[in-house]
Order: structure tokens, then sequence, then C-alpha cells
């Protein structure tokens, strides 16, 4: 196959690439620096996209966005976020609808963040979007796709849960604090916290692709946590101690640290794959114990 994939150098991008290349799958990088051989040019940011070099793909996988971590919750950066991400959307979209044989599936990007905090709900991909930044960007994020879809093009939304990855994401950025026995849970850790490993997200992009599946898609493991439960097992895997709580009252700093730590730390997203589970995807790792052990042995 032949799989475009914007967002290439990111930490679901890179793992893509390389389980597609491992198995000699062709892999065109859309890229915002001069392209190389294998490569084609686009910036959301000024409108540009060389969609000539879109034509005859098997599939796009659409993954590129400015991260929402990536700064304090300030007016202009959650702007930025926006923009690259329904911009990049629509961007790509309308390339792809504008060529002679548009690919049959684009795989876009999404997350559980569409449903909000909704405490102890099960949120399968029929539940009603949320209120709030986040919930309002996803449905923003994946409406983009509109115009690749009135092309005929079958368009799957990822709503992707926090990605448990040894090297990035969540888990990596919370190692050292759990190493160093500064790890615990938030507030009461009764939120659940709906996980995937980078195994899983991987396994479902490529599952997705190949299937006739199309709309929105839940990406987290079948057995999610609370997140007093993940603490735990973390703090096992690394045998350390789990015993400094971090209090609520973070959510009440300045400058946008308050509203971004609430979101990732305390919103109960107890979201379920329903979709991937009924098409038959069987996931790597289903329970959280032994993800952890598989990703911390590598």
């Amino acid at each position: 196959m032949r799989i475009a994939i914007t967002g290439s150098t990111g930490l679901i991008g890179t793992a893509l690439a390389r389980s597609l290349e491992s198995d000699r799958h062709d892999v065109v990088r859309l890229v915002r620096r001069p392209p190389r051989a294998g490569e084609v040019h686009w910036d959301p940011a000024a409108g540009e996209i060389d969609a000539a070099g879109l034509e005859g793909l098997d599939g796009v996988v659409h993954l590129a966005g400015k991260g929402i971590g990536d700064g304090r919750w300030t007016e202009a950066h959650l702007r930025e976020v926006h923009d690259s991400r329904v911009r990049g959307t629509a961007l790509l979209g309308e390339a792809l609808a504008s060529l002679d044989t548009p690919p049959p599936v684009l795989v876009s990007g999404s997350a559980v963040g569409y449903y909000g905090d909704r405490g102890d709900e099960v949120l399968t991909e029929d539940a009603a979007p949320g209120t709030g930044t986040l919930p309002d960007l996803c449905r923003a994020w994946e409406a983009a796709t509109g115009i690749a879809e009135a092309a005929g093009i079958r368009v799957v939304h990822l709503r992707t849960g926090i990605v448990l990855a040894p090297d990035g994401g969540a888990l990596g950025k919370q190692l050292l604090p759990f190493k160093l026995g500064l790890g615990g849970r938030a507030g009461d850790g009764r939120q659940w916290f709906p996980w995937v490993s980078i195994d899983d997200e991987v396994g479902a992009i490529r599952f997705l692709l190949d299937r006739p599946v199309s709309g929105a898609v839940n990406v987290s493991a079948p057995a999610p946590v609370r997140n007093v439960e993940f603490v735990k097992a973390l703090g096992a895997e690394l045998h350390r101690p789990t015993v400094v709580p971090i209090p609520r009252f973070v959510r009440r700093l300045p400058l946008g640290v308050g509203p971004l730590l609430d979101t990732l730390l305390f919103w109960s997203t107890r979201a379920e794959p329903r979709a991937l589970v009924e098409a038959g995807y069987r996931f790597r790792h289903p329970d959280l114990g032994p993800a952890l052990a598989d990703l911390l042995a590598h």
C-alpha cells in the first residue's frame, strides 16, 4: 500500500510510519520544509499543499496539529491549536477531494476529549459531545473532513485516548517523577483514565485503513481504569511508592495552567472502544498491568 501521513514526526506518526515501512509499505510524509524524495510539501498555516503529490494513494492518515499541552492555555495558544487542526484538516480534505482519483480512505485524528468530563457514564461512539474548549475543538476538527466525505472518501475519526509510550506522551512525562517516588493520584483518583498503548494505537490505525469502518471510533483500551488504579499500576511496575497526591487546588492556578491540568488529570472520560471491538480488532494490550510491563521492558 501507499499511505500518506501528516504528523509523521510526532509520537504516533513516527511509530505508524515505522510499522508500515517494516512491512514494506510505501509511506509518503507530508512536510512543511522543502520535501525530499517520498515527501510532499504542505503548509496549513499558509494554505499550501502539493495536491499532485497525493495522487495514487491507498489511504491517508492525518495526525498533524499543534499539541494542546505544548503551552499554557492562553487565548492565543488555543487559537493556534484550533487553527492547526481545523484549518489543516479542511486544507487536506479539499486537496484530496480535488484529485482525479481520491484515496479510498482518510483516517483523521480526533480525541476522547470530544466527550468532556462525564463522571462514570460509559461513552461509546454514539454518546453526545461534551461542552467546553476541548469538546468544541474536537467537533470542529471532525466536521472539517466534510468535503472529503462529500467526495466519496471513507472517513474515520480517531477519538484517541491517552497514548502510553515509554519515549513520549503522558507516560514518558510521568516516568521521572514516579521513579523519584513523587507519583500519586490526582484528587480522589476516581476519575476514569482512557488509556491505550502505542502498539494498539498503531494497530488500530492500520486495522481501520483496511476495514469498511467509517465515522467515529474510540481508540482506547477495552478495560479503562480509574486514575488511582493507573497510579498504583505504574508505581508497582517501577517499584516506587505512590503517596504524593496532586491536590485539586491546581484548578485555580493562573495563566492557563489550571484548566490544562484540570483537563489532563481530573477529567473523567470512561470511553469504550465499541466500534473497534465490533469490527473485530483484537487488542495487543487490553489490560493495563501487562501493557505497562511490556512498554517499560523496551
